[in-house]
């Protein structure tokens, strides 16, 4: 306690602190967070949410969106719709890339596909699903823009063809789909040139109408007078020339594919995009020229239909005038029968352009009064329809248009898908000839023929019963007996026999006899007084004068006898002597 009177203590006051400058450091730090959370506002792009099936292979803040392979934005954020029938992702775009989200751009998820035109999304297997998008037209263009757009329905599957792809999209329309799918080829001259885009029912549900497109520059050969078929698999046909096998390419044989070819080059200009055509089933269907007007018409048949099929032909003369179009069954009342309805299309005109001309000359310009006049006519002189068979070894057949003089008087009346008579095929008459050859057959009385024949079939068996029985022994009986003839005969006519010697000894005295006989026929018929006088002395044989003097001559003979004897030596072959015994003269016979 201060003592009194001393003086106060006086305490010093503090000055006020000032704010020291290292607070500055935060200040700046935050000062600087907001303007780059400010820029990252004002750079980051729009976002827009995007509509899909299933969020199969998509992940917030990790999946990107992607323009030709260029990130473009990123997956925000993946929920289920309130239906839960589906999902929603949010994206958010970079700001540079907001042109991209108008009306007309489509979204899908990217991932490895694998379909009959190829495999797709194979870089995602190490990468990842990304959502992929392909804005519509060109953005380069002010009049291809469309309206800025935030909210899409994505697609299941990915796009065939980039909406910014140079060519142009025609609609082709078919009874059916066939083989064609998304992908397969378009060819022209067996080149691809494109490719089914997409198909769907047409309106009314009668067809399919497919959506193909075409590469610039090669849609420049579309034109109205372009013809295309459907080029699917491999056409097999039988006719008269044989068995004929087309395909486009083995590509087309497996996934389909469409052909076309342009009839008329240098006429009409390139067909606009969009442009309406029709698939015919085969080539040869598309590059028919139709010539004239078509008339639909109808036929009556009252016999089975089997074998016609839709796009069978219709001949006339030997000429192609139409085809089938469709084949229905009715029922007629009045005679409780069914028959087929048969609805074709023709071209009158190409049973002859020059008469068509004249008609028309007569009737005016109108094209159906000159069907209708010719068609009149000819059924007035006996045309009529026949189902025919085109092929023996398929048995397809084809309405043939000919003149039948002997059929039953019909009239033709030009109105609404008119009528044209028809008459029985070769095979109803084929029919009705063996049905009455049956009924011929029928009446053949079999049972009394059986009958007769039953009881020959029993006389012959009696009959060979006793063959068997009474004539067999008796016959091997007269058999043994004559072989053992044969074996007798045989013994006899060996050649150690007798009768073989016995034989030969009267063969040579018959030899004898005969020679006997030859020479008194020779003598009497040189000396026939000697069936008169009897037979003179014989004479003495004649000798050749070798064989009187094999030795030469006796040297004891006279002179004469040694002259004769050299003469009858030097000239022994046409002189002979001949010797008179027993008293040993000599008479000598000159003889030539």
């Amino acid at each position: 306690m201060a003592e009194s009177g001393s003086p106060a203590p006086t305490i010093p006051l503090r000055k006020a602190r000032r704010i020291s400058w290292i607070w500055l450091v935060p200040v700046i730090a935050v000062i600087g967070g907001l303007l780059l959370v400010v820029q990252a506002w004002l750079n980051a792009g729009p976002t827009a949410t995007i509509h899909f099936q299933t969020a199969e292979g998509l992940e917030a803040n990790k999946t990107q969106v992607r323009y030709k392979e260029v990130t473009v934005g990123l997956v925000e954020r993946v929920s289920l719709n309130p239906e839960r029938n589906g999902v929603v992702v949010t994206i958010r775009v970079d700001n540079d890339a907001a042109s991209l989200l108008r009306e007309g751009t489509v979204f899908w998820v990217v991932r490895p596909r694998l379909t009959l035109s190829g495999v797709s999304g194979l870089g995602t297997l190490l990468s990842g699903s990304y959502i992929g998008l392909d804005p519509v037209g060109n953005q380069g263009k002010e009049g291809a823009r469309g309206e800025r757009k935030t909210e899409f329905t994505g697609l299941e599957v990915p796009p065939e063809v980039a909406q910014d792809r140079a060519g142009k999209r025609f609609t082709l329309h078919a009874t059916d789909l066939g083989s064609l799918d998304i992908g397969s080829p378009v060819y022209y001259r067996r080149i691809p040139v494109g490719q089914v885009v997409n198909y769907g029912l047409s309106k009314g549900g009668d067809g399919v109408d497919v959506q193909v497109f075409i590469d610039a520059p090669n849609d420049a050969y579309v034109n109205p007078s372009t013809r295309f078929w459907n080029a699917s698999g491999v056409d097999f046909s039988v006719d008269s020339r044989g068995l004929q096998m087309r395909s486009q390419s083995l590509v087309s044989v497996f996934i389909g594919g469409v052909a076309f070819d342009t009839l008329n080059q240098s006429g009409p200009q390139a067909a606009a995009d969009g442009a309406t055509y029709t698939i015919f089933p085969n080539e040869a269907a598309a590059r028919a020229q139709p010539d004239g007007v078509p008339l639909r018409i109808r036929m009556r048949f009252d016999q089975s239909v089997r074998g016609l099929a839709v796009g069978a032909p219709i001949d006339a003369y030997g000429v192609l005038i139409g085809q089938v179009d469709a084949i229905n069954l009715d029922f007629d009342d009045s005679t409780k029968l069914f028959f087929a309805e048969v609805s074709a299309t023709v071209y009158p005109e190409r049973l002859g352009g020059q008469t068509f001309r004249r008609i028309r000359e007569f009737s005016g310009a109108d094209t159906a009064h000159p069907s209708g006049k010719l068609l009149t006519a000819m059924v007035a002189r006996g045309t009529r329809a026949q189902l025919r068979i085109g092929n023996l070894l398929t048995g397809q057949l084809y309405v043939a248009l000919a003149e039948f003089p002997d059929a039953p008087p019909a009239t033709f009346k030009m109105e609404d898908r008119p009528f044209i008579p028809t008459v029985p095929n070769n095979l109803d008459q084929l029919q009705q000839q063996l049905n009455s050859i049956l009924t011929k057959v029928d009446k053949v009385p079999f049972d009394a023929i059986g009958t007769e024949l039953a009881g020959a079939l029993r006389g012959a068996s009696r009959l060979l019963k006793r063959l068997d029985t009474q004539l067999a022994p008796e016959a091997q009986a007269m058999l043994r007996q004559a072989n053992r003839s044969l074996v007798a005969l045989s013994a006899l006519l060996a050649p150690d026999s007798g009768l073989p010697l016995s034989t030969d000894t009267a063969l040579r005295e018959l030899g004898r006899a005969a020679r006997s006989l030859r020479e008194l026929s020779d003598y009497l018929q040189t000396n026939p007084d000697a069936l008169l006088r009897g037979r003179a002395p014989d004479a003495a044989p004649r000798r050749k004068a070798s064989e009187i003097f094999p030795g030469g001559c006796h040297p004891g003979w006279t002179v004469l006898g040694h002259a004769t004897c050299w003469i009858l030596r030097r000239h022994s072959r046409r002189l002979a002597a001949s010797v008179r015994y027993p008293r040993g003269d000599i008479e000598w016979t000159i003889v030539k």
